[in-house]
This record gives C-alpha cells, structure tokens and sequence, in this order.
C-alpha cells in the first residue's frame, strides 16, 4: 500500500507543531488530519479510521497516555500504531507511554528528515521495545496517576457543582424577589387607572373621544399582561423551590375544562383558529387542585394557539380510567422537533430564535417566558403526574402538529409543599 493510501491523524494543541508535522508529513505523500484536543481526536478517530495515530501527551483536557488507553479498549483500534509525539524527553515518561500503550516514542523538536522515516517504520509494523521490569513498574506508575487524575477531576467537579448549586439558589431568590417588588408598583399603576377610569370626567370623555378609549384599553391591557407574566414568575418560583401547596379537593374536570374554554373566547376573536371542545364524555369526578388544574390547561391551549396557523383547528378532551384522567390537546400546527421534544419543559425554554422574539402571546409563533409549558410540568409532578407531547416533528409547510398530554392521577393525595420531579 502507498504512502498516497495511508492516514495520519494528529493530535496536538500547539498550532505551530500541528503546522509543522502536517506540512512535512503530507509532502511525504500522507494524507493528514489533525485535532487540537483528545476528545476532538478521539472522534475524529472513529469517524475516519487513521491507518497512524499521532498525539501529544500533555493536550488540554485528556493526556495522550489517556487517549492511547481509551482507543485501545476498542477493538478496532487493538492494532493502530499509537505514536506519542511529545516534548517530554525523560526515559520515566517514555516507559509511562509504552505501558498505556502507545507504540512508538517521538521526542520534540521535530526531526522533519527523519519523521517520514520512523512514521513508515511504525506503519509496517516496526514498535519501541521496552524492558519487562520496566513495563511492569510503568504500568503500576500509569494506574496510578490515572487514579490520581481521575480524584482531582471528581473533586473539581464537586467543587463546580457546589458552586453551581449556590448559583442556581441565588437565581431563585433573585427571580422570587423581583417578581414580589414588580408586583406591588403594578398593583398601584392598577389601582390609579382605575380610579382614572371610574372619574367622572374621564367617563364623560371617553363616551364622545373614541381615542381615549383606545388608550385606556391599551392601558388596562398592558397592566393585565404584566400581571400574568409576574403571576408566571411567582408561580414558577415556587416550582422551582418546592413551595407549591396543592389545594386537594373533588373537581369536576369536565366543568373547568368549560370554564378555561370560555376564558379563551377573546383569544379566539384575536386569532381565527377553531377550538373544538365537547364536555359530553368528559369523566366527572377525581381529586387534585382545580385551579392549577384549570392553569395547567390554559397553557397547554395558549401553547396551541400560538403554533398553529390561522385557520387551523386545537381539539380538547379527556379520558379517564380507574387510576388515572388523561388530558390531551391537540392541533394542527407546526409540530414540534423531536430533538426539541425533552427540553420545551424546561423552564425558560423558548422554541425559535430569540431574536426574533415577539411580545404577544396569541399571535402565531408568539412569544412568552418560556414559562408554560415548565409550570404544566410542575403542576404535573406536584399531583404525581406526568406529561408528554407527541409530534412527527416540526414542518411549517406540512404542519404534522402536536399532541399534549397530562396524565394524572383520578385521586390525588394531599401533600403540603409538593416535591417537583
């Protein structure tokens, strides 16, 4: 086989060496792929097949012992000449790289006459030979810092998620108390547009000036969406610190599905998307917290509402058995990607670009929080529920659609501060 056949991989982070030993080992006649990590050449590895294998031993997150043991343990690789390439010259680090399994040894700087000739020597087959003592020793010395890099790593990464943790507090109080202060100057701009709008001389005005009245409803809407989204705030704040208190009691699932259905009817005149909703055959009785229930399900249809087109139709119904009642909603949208369909739960997860972000939340592909769909799946988890979407995936053109369903429990037991899962 020619050098023109052969596959060199190299792993190296200095830019100047990578350059240096592709440069010669390609006017060699080799084909030359590099990597500047080892798990980046770990990949690149399994995804090409190099016919050689060269790395440093010092790279920035795995030593070149450590990738020569992991691509040893695959058996594709059993026989892949390993070539170290390092400027650690000491015979103790030779013997530390022979016994992770490297096959040859190459010190730095690099001997670019006599690089083609030893990496054609290892191609053959050609490999550095080692003392059996020795071997032995260096393998007990590799076990035993690859024990001792892999100790200071677990205590970084306790360290890390200790520091993560009092991140993560810290951003739930943060979020907890903004949404307090928020909420009392709204309540008192709330309070004052009343009162402007209950004056008798505004009244008088806004009978015969149709522009006040516009923006007295501008005013009085602007207030009620700031109220819903602090209410988001504050709700998915208490999500987030297992502070949610289920108010247990009998519910007609039917009726506040109804209830939630008549709530939507201003939406529906903003957007022309047809509602389809049926309380014959809705089971009439299980146990949970109503108006989280009734929360749950506004969301989950607000959620529709914006990624389905106009024209377009969402479909609201229930099952039950003896265990559990099975809510779904279901439309004709845009679907939802299968990559996308674990994480759209999470909390602030928006689909689409934020940039493009848009402030209503009715309008086709409108914005939000990101906190819907988070606080459906902590009023879920706090009834012992669980929710799902089902979706062929996301097409603006063919519009495959989405199905939401929670499924919970038809007797919820009671328990104060309900843990999310």
């Amino acid at each position: 086989m020619s050098a023109q056949q052969r596959t060199i991989l190299y792993i190296e982070d200095d830019p100047a060496s990578r350059s240096l030993v592709q440069r010669t080992l390609t006017h060699a006649g080799y084909r030359v792929l590099v990597a500047e990590c080892g798990l980046e050449g770990i990949d690149l590895a399994h995804q090409e097949r190099p016919d050689l294998i060269l790395t440093d031993i010092n790279l920035p997150d795995l030593t070149g012992r450590e990738i020569t043991t992991k691509l040893r343990s695959d058996a594709r690789f059993e026989r892949t000449p390993i070539v170290a390439l390092t400027a650690q010259a000491l015979h103790e680090f030779r013997d530390l790289a022979l016994a992770a399994g490297v096959t040859g040894y190459l010190t730095k700087p690099v001997d670019v006459e006599l690089l083609p000739e030893r990496v054609a020597f290892y191609l053959q087959g050609g490999r550095d030979a080692i003392e059996q003592d020795k071997l032995s020793e260096a393998q007990t010395r590799y076990a035993q810092e690859v024990v001792g890099r892999l100790e200071d790593r677990i205590r970084e990464l306790e360290t890390l998620n200790k520091s993560l943790l009092r991140l993560d507090k810290m951003k739930d109080t943060f979020i907890q108390l903004t949404a307090h202060e928020l909420r009392t100057p709204l309540t008192l701009v709330y309070g004052y547009s009343r009162l402007i709008e209950d004056a008798e001389s505004v009244k008088s005005l806004m009978q015969t000036d149709t522009n006040l009245q516009v923006l007295m409803k501008g005013l009085q809407d602007s207030i009620k969406r700031m109220q819903d989204i602090i209410n988001e705030i504050l709700t998915i704040s208490r999500i987030m610190t297992n502070q949610i208190d289920l108010s247990i009691g009998p519910i007609n699932p039917g009726l506040v599905a109804e209830r939630v259905v008549m709530a939507f009817q201003d939406v529906l005149r903003q957007r022309p998307v047809n509602l389809h909703f049926d309380r014959q055959g809705w089971p009439e009785r299980m146990r949970g917290d109503a108006e989280l229930l009734a929360l749950a399900l506004s969301n989950l249809l607000t959620n529709a509402v914006k990624y389905t087109p106009d024209g377009g139709h969402i479909y609201l119904t229930a099952s039950a058995d003896e265990q559990t009642v099975r809510f779904s909603v279901r439309d004709t949208g845009i679907g939802v990607a299968k990559e996308e369909q674990r994480r759209i739960f999470e909390r602030f997860h928006t689909a689409g670009d934020t940039q493009l972000h848009s402030t209503s939340k009715v309008a086709f592909r409108g914005g939000g929080l990101g906190l819907g769909l988070a606080i459906c799946k902590g009023i879920v988890d706090a009834h012992g529920g669980r929710i799902w979407v089902e979706s062929e995936g996301f097409d603006l053109e063919k519009l495959p659609g989405s199905t939401f369903i929670m499924e919970l429990p038809i007797n919820t037991p009671y328990r104060k501060s309900a843990e999310m899962g």
